[in-house]
């Protein structure tokens, strides 16, 4: 991969069918077929068990399935993924499937807030499934999804409380985590769907008080940051799933690159649309050469470090979106080039799946540390990789 990558020059061009940079082609509806055909193994294996697929370990062949409980914070990723797929293939079967794995987290929409990731578990699949159904079940869930996020919102730290179960045991009075900023969405799409109004407020605050405190000088961020309860003031930034405090854990980073893209496409603020491009850029310059980041940054052991594909789908998605809002034609042409790269390196033998099992990807990397999900198919990535080329074949029809 590194002998094709290195040849690569900053030159993508759009046509009808495929997107290229230099002489190398990019067939969106070839990598979005390969989905479908991964899709379908899966479905013929776990057919439609009431658990979700999380994660295919290295070594193994099947998914391993997780029950639906609250504290199962990737259970919409695998629902998301089929809606995605239904979108691009009208599929009935599809949709059938889609809607099973959907309906089986309502036990999860009627409980109070366990953390942060009502939006991953609720707005990608109920999220997905409202905007291709108009189903008007799905819509009120997500307003009272919206509704019980907000309550993990401290006005006086002006962000929303990540794990209210580390409060005690780390003593973090008030936590918030990268993560978070991709949960904003449902808020803002809640404000704007019938929900409360001050939803846009809360998520906005939310995105202005991590910008402040929880970014280094260069546009890296912190994990976790942690907040006093009685004035609001910051304690001190960490990291949980990167190698040090210090360090760019890669997929924290595109967390942010996602979180701050969409909170511009939301806001219209330029202050996030030059923030989105700070945290991007320091991402972007040290990237390894087929644009697949290292587990972190900044591990001791690189080149020797696993790398994690699911950063590199989370990116390359939200690169996409981030090339379409630029207001700097260099900046826009920069994005989609490196979006374009990392979608060529994911569906490359290197991290792709293929025969090896039914996931889309090989190669990410849950939590290091703990030693969990190293080298492994997740469903996260998976998700986001159809979902990057879901928006690149829309944008080339438009």
């Amino acid at each position: 991969m590194k002998n094709v990558m290195s040849g690569l020059v900053m030159a993508i061009s759009f046509c009808a069918c495929t997107p290229k940079v230099a002489n190398h082609t990019f067939d969106v509806d070839s990598e979005l077929n390969y989905c479908k055909r991964q899709i379908n193994k899966s479905l013929s294996r776990i057919g439609d068990s009431t658990m979700m697929p999380r994660n295919i370990l290295s070594g193994q062949s099947d998914w391993n399935l997780v029950p639906v409980r609250i504290e199962e914070w990737t259970a919409g990723f695998w629902p998301g993924i089929l809606w995605y797929d239904y979108e691009n293939t009208k599929s009935e079967e599809v949709l059938d499937a889609a809607r099973h794995y959907t309906d089986i987290l309502e036990p999860l929409t009627t409980l109070p807030a366990y953390d942060h990731d009502l939006g991953f578990q609720l707005f990608c699949s109920y999220g997905n499934g409202y905007r291709l159904t108009g189903d008007e079940k799905y819509k009120q869930i997500i307003l009272n999804a919206a509704d019980t996020l907000a309550t993990l919102f401290n006005p006086r730290a002006g962000t929303i409380l990540s794990w209210p179960r580390e409060v005690e045991p780390n003593n973090w009075p008030h936590n918030t985590i990268m993560d978070n900023m991709l949960n904003l969405e449902m808020l803002y799409w809640a404000a704007a769907n019938g929900g409360n109004k001050e939803l846009y407020d809360i998520a906005t605050k939310h995105a202005e008080t991590t910008m402040k405190y929880q970014f280094r000088e260069d546009g890296s961020n912190y994990h976790v940051v942690v907040y006093d309860t009685i004035d609001g003031h910051f304690i001190k930034g960490i990291t949980h799933q990167g190698y040090a405090d210090e360090t760019m854990w890669a997929r924290g980073q595109a967390w942010a690159i996602y979180g701050y893209t969409m909170v511009y496409r939301e806001t219209r603020d330029k202050k996030f649309l030059r923030f989105a491009e700070k945290v991007t850029d320091v991402y972007l310059k040290r990237l390894p050469e087929d644009y697949v980041p290292y587990w972190d940054f900044d591990a001791p052991n690189i080149p020797d470090e696993p790398k994690d594909a699911s950063a590199a789908a989370i990116t390359a998605s939200a690169l996409i979106e981030l090339a379409q809002l630029e207001d700097t034609p260099a900046k826009a042409k920069e994005y989609r080039d490196a979006a374009l790269k990392m979608l060529m390196s994911l569906s490359s033998p290197e991290y792709r799946s293929g025969e090896t099992n039914s996931a889309f990807l090989l190669r990410s990397v849950g939590h290091k540390p703990n030693g969990s999900e190293v080298n492994a198919s997740i469903n996260y990535a998976d998700y986001y990789y159809i979902e990057a080329l879901t928006r690149l074949k829309k944008w080339m029809k438009d």
